[in-house]
């Protein structure tokens, strides 16, 4: 309780860094944040074309598919990987000044949410374009979401800790990230292997039943209860565990800048 009152205190602060953050990820860019609407819409292109040509998908909704599992994949990737790095890359504001360091992965997970948010604007028209119309369904992918955000947080208070320590975590986390890419189905239907040998994998990754559960609210299904029930306590588990992690460590992380 006592961070959840120095957050509150320090709120004026903590918008600043998301303004801040939202500045510097796009400085120096000609686009600005427009990018976090024509990048996903360039990447959803060139992923159909190649996964589609190699394994024959061509569902004229199968654009939907692919951008709908590469944003919720690039918001965890970009928000955690913002997180791990917050600590170090805010080492002078820290050495200078006392305020709560969660601020700042919190500030990153934020932040790339803001950016998220535009780019759903980008899966709202390909959508409606290419004939997936929005059902009152597509009202509950505010779950994944909110279980999303909560398993960045968790992520990101864990990494920003072991990263103040480890410098070599960068390298380390953009390697299980492709792991991880590969575990959620994106690019391809999870049921051309379910039936292998390997499919536990897909099963309990919760990035991957987080990425169905927005897919079925987008094409209008029911979600699956027992993905969104094992996302759902993972999430709270990782946010749990990191918040401990962090708030035992953060004294220690002067020490290390």
């Amino acid at each position: 309780m006592t961070g959840i009152k120095e957050m509150y205190q320090y709120r004026n602060l903590f918008l600043e860094l998301v303004r801040k953050g939202i500045k510097l990820k796009y400085r120096r860019s000609y686009l600005g944040v427009v990018w976090s609407m024509i990048e996903p819409l360039l990447t959803m292109i060139v992923l159909t074309i190649v996964f589609g040509t190699l394994l024959g998908h061509h569902e004229k909704t199968f654009p939907v598919y692919i951008l709908s599992g590469r944003l919720i994949y690039s918001l965890f990737s970009q928000s955690t990987t913002t997180a791990l790095k917050s600590i170090r890359q805010n080492e002078g504001l820290i050495k200078k000044v006392h305020v709560p360091k969660m601020l700042y992965p919190m500030s990153s997970v934020v932040f790339n949410y803001i950016l998220f948010v535009i780019s759903l604007v980008v899966l709202a028209g390909v959508s409606i374009v290419l004939g997936v119309y929005p059902t009152w369904r597509v009202l509950a992918i505010i779950v994944p979401l909110f279980i999303l955000f909560v398993l960045s947080i968790g992520v990101g208070l864990f990494l920003a800790t072991l990263g103040t320590f480890f410098r070599d975590l960068e390298y380390l986390w953009n390697v299980a990230l492709m792991l991880v890419m590969y575990t959620c189905a994106i690019f391809y239907y999870p049921e051309t292997i379910l039936s292998s040998n390997v499919s536990w994998i897909l099963k309990y990754n919760p990035l991957f039943c987080v990425i169905s559960n927005f897919r079925s609210c987008i094409f209008g299904q029911e979600m699956n209860g027992w993905m969104l029930g094992y996302s759902a306590i993972f999430a709270l588990v990782s946010v749990v565990v990191g918040y401990v992690i962090f708030d035992r460590n953060k004294n220690k992380f002067i020490l290390h800048l």
